[in-house]
């Protein structure tokens, strides 16, 4: 699929594309702002009524001098108390640069790996608080992916992938029967992995209900009777991660935290069912999300704007049918 995602399409024609149709938001190059290395490039955002928003920067190659992965950080955050009405914002990708002259053509990991991080860059383009504390992505650690799992929907949403994903030399649209296959293959191994992760977010929790006065001297044993009292000790399905080099359990900020993936998937998969029964991509339905949901940052509890946009809690099921567990 690589001819059909190359990486200024994707950016240009997908991602911007699908933020202008539900946001009305305009991304204008701005070569003469210099970022923090050349290879980073400076986009101007804009409102649909031509008002300033702020800068979202992307610094998509890989480099000895870069830390591996991707990540949004937010450089400036808006603040009604400060006077910032504007944000700065990028999101780092870890893309092998190509030889000279010759096209980035993207994965079809690396493109999903794109619309989400540009999801967290929208959570924080988007914030409308007064304090910057509580602006953008400053919310509780167990929602912070819900806006970028939601922005993952538009990748393959009919309208937007058939506005950038063409091949880079002919110029055709991917054919049908490879879309097809995407979705067909979707819900593949979803079991092991669902299994896999709950083990790995339940360990975390395990080594997070330890008093002061434990001292755990078998760490073996401990993920074993953490996980058997669970009934996820299944030796056909071990743990993502091993204690010992599982970064997200004692750093990082995720401690306790890890199951916030699966949980903003709950919101996420829920969404997407609102999304597909209200007309999908509409400039109506991005300002009830923006405007309830994304733009309220951390002002008020994330469940209760939540059920003020959806007009009730989060459902499971659309999650199992996604993973195909019902």
């Amino acid at each position: 699929m690589r001819p059909y995602f190359e990486l200024e399409s994707v950016l240009t024609n997908g991602v911007f594309y699908a933020a202008n149709q539900l946001y009305g938001l305009t991304f204008t190059a701005r070569p003469e702002l210099v970022g923090w290395h050349p290879e980073s490039r400076v986009f101007e955002v804009t409102t649909e009524e031509g008002l300033a928003l702020g800068l979202y920067i992307g610094d998509f190659y890989t480099r000895d001098s870069k830390r591996g992965g991707a990540w949004m950080n937010a450089l400036v955050s808006q603040s009604a108390l400060l006077g910032t009405d504007t944000s700065v914002v990028c999101n780092n990708l870890n893309v092998s640069k190509p030889a000279a002259g010759e096209p980035t053509l993207l994965t079809y990991d690396q493109v999903t790996t794109l619309f989400h991080e540009f999801g967290h860059a929208l959570h924080g383009l988007l914030a409308r608080a007064t304090y910057p504390k509580f602006s953008g992505t400053n919310v509780y650690r167990d929602f912070v992916e819900f806006p970028s799992q939601v922005n993952e929907m538009w990748m393959l949403w009919p309208e937007i992938l058939s506005n950038y994903a063409r091949h880079y030399q002919t110029g055709e649209a991917m054919p049908q029967h490879l879309v097809d296959r995407i979705q067909a293959s979707s819900a593949f191994n979803e079991g092991f992995l669902t299994s896999e992760y709950l083990a790995a977010a339940l360990l975390d929790q395990a080594w997070h209900r330890i008093d002061a006065d434990t001292t755990v001297a078998d760490v073996a044993r401990f993920e074993a009777d953490a996980l058997t009292s669970v009934g996820l000790d299944n030796p056909a399905v071990p743990t993502r991660y091993a204690s010992t080099y599982f970064a997200h359990t004692f750093s990082g900020g995720y401690d306790a935290g890890y199951y916030s993936y699966i949980w903003s998937e709950v919101l996420d998969a829920d969404t997407v069912e609102w999304f597909r029964d209200n007309g999908g991509l509409t400039r109506a339905n991005g300002d009830r999300f923006r405007d309830r949901l994304l733009g309220v940052g951390g002002t008020q509890d994330p469940l209760e704007a939540y059920r003020d946009w959806r007009g009730h809690d989060a459902d499971l099921q659309p999650l199992l049918d996604r993973r195909g567990l019902n």
